[in-house]
């Protein structure tokens, strides 16, 4: 198989330095704002195993490159064996395309849909290759992660490259990728609903206002990968986020703008405490990774006067893994433990807004709209159509080539 350098794209053919990219992103600005005639949307997701036998050499998948013998990949495995060895994520994502099918029929889009997972089968050599067959070469990726940081973006971009030199596909192929839509209204309208519910439901049973404590929940990742998400410093989009970098400053973000909405519409819920937390660490203990953890802090809850705690996955599109154990089993015995009341409260799933709001990420680059008309909720967004250099870094790694971004 050949290496992505042999097939990168010459400069000149490549704009700004953006390989693998339709005409209108290869310039390498922040927005394309040129409508764009997409054959196809790819659906980009993580993958699962769906079965015992599966289950070991999907987590060699997931941890390729670090030497992880499968005696320590056993002790995660225990979390999907638990489960019979199946993940409910390709379940997840089989309804999210049909859905996603049916919204862009709805809305007369000539697109077909094609499925492909980084780490399990489907793969996304499959569907690539199966696009390319069908003579649909310029794609439109939707990855199934909100937020920007080397795994929940970078590390897709990573796959797409690697995808289309391996089945050298490179200079037929073109993949986009919409913009990280944490703030997108219909990703964060589920939320909002979720914790509205949970919140007024504890009212209702005479819990006071201040004995409620919000737990927004995402997956916990290497403080130096954190630091490093989003524009770096030097590039004209960036900004000073903070140690946490845009991965702690989204979540914190949308967060916010999720109470302010609670306490606008449910009478007496001003005052509810809440915070981010941190889950499904899995480095070694040297390793500094975003804290605190969602049980630690639970743990702590009835020190502060709390009576109950509704937990919120806000990290995460579908009910798949880390949520089922992580919050569903560790998080809610953490709770009963504690004497808490507690809720979790819905990821977006196949929620009609989720899906119009993923439709029309896609039509905004079919449109080209500007950037100033692109909808949002915080004032971090609308985020990049096109990643910035050095985006998303992975120091230990080191960087490959991507798509859907301008090269370092």
């Amino acid at each position: 198989m050949s290496s992505p350098e042999q097939h990168l794209p010459s400069a000149s053919s490549r704009g700004a330095g953006v390989p693998f990219a339709s005409a209108a992103a290869a310039a390498g600005t922040a927005y394309v704002e040129e409508a764009v005639a997409y054959d196809a949307v790819l659906l980009a997701g993580f993958g699962g195993p769906e079965g015992q036998d599966d289950v070991i050499p999907f987590l060699r998948n997931v941890t390729r490159g670090r030497g992880i013998p499968d005696e320590r990949l056993e002790e995660v495995a225990h979390h999907y064996r638990h489960f019979g060895g199946v993940s409910p994520i390709n379940a997840q994502n089989r309804a999210l395309k049909a859905a996603l099918e049916a919204e862009i029929s709805r809305r007369g889009l000539d697109l077909p849909v094609y499925w492909g997972n980084r780490n399990w089968a489907p793969y996304l050599e499959e569907a690539v290759t199966d696009a390319a067959a069908a003579g649909d070469t310029k794609l439109l990726a939707v990855a199934t992660s909100a937020y920007s940081s080397f795994s929940s973006c970078r590390q897709y971009r990573e796959d797409f490259a690697r995808v289309l030199t391996g089945t050298d596909l490179a200079g037929t192929v073109t993949i986009d990728k919409v913009r990280q839509f944490f703030d997108h209204p219909g990703f964060v309208s589920v939320f909002v609903e979720g914790v509205r519910e949970a919140v007024a439901g504890f009212l209702s049973d005479g819990v006071p206002a201040d004995a409620i404590h919000v737990l927004f929940s995402t997956h916990s990742i290497p403080t130096a990968d954190a630091e490093r998400s989003g524009p770096r410093e030097g590039d004209p989009e960036h900004r000073d986020l903070g140690e946490g970098g845009a991965y702690a400053a989204q979540h914190e973000a949308v967060a916010a703008y999720v109470m302010a909405e609670v306490a606008a519409s449910v009478p007496g819920s001003e005052g509810v405490p809440w915070q981010l937390v941190y889950q499904s660490r899995s480095g070694p203990p040297t390793q500094p990774w975003l804290e605190p953890d969602v049980c630690d802090v639970i743990e702590a809850l009835p020190e502060q006067g709390a009576q109950a705690v509704a937990i919120v996955p806000l990290g995460f599109v579908s009910d798949h893994m880390e949520v089922l154990w992580d919050l569903d089993t560790e998080a809610m015995e953490a709770a009963a433990e504690a004497g808490l009341k507690a809720v979790r409260t819905p990821t977006p799933g196949v929620d009609p807004a989720y899906v119009s709001g993923l439709v029309d990420l896609v039509e905004e680059r079919l449109h080209g709209t500007p950037a100033a008309d692109r909808p949002h909720v915080t004032d971090l967004g609308p985020w990049f159509d096109v990643c910035r250099p050095a985006c998303c870094e992975n120091v230990r790694a080191g960087f490959k080539p991507a798509a859907s971004g301008v090269a370092p």
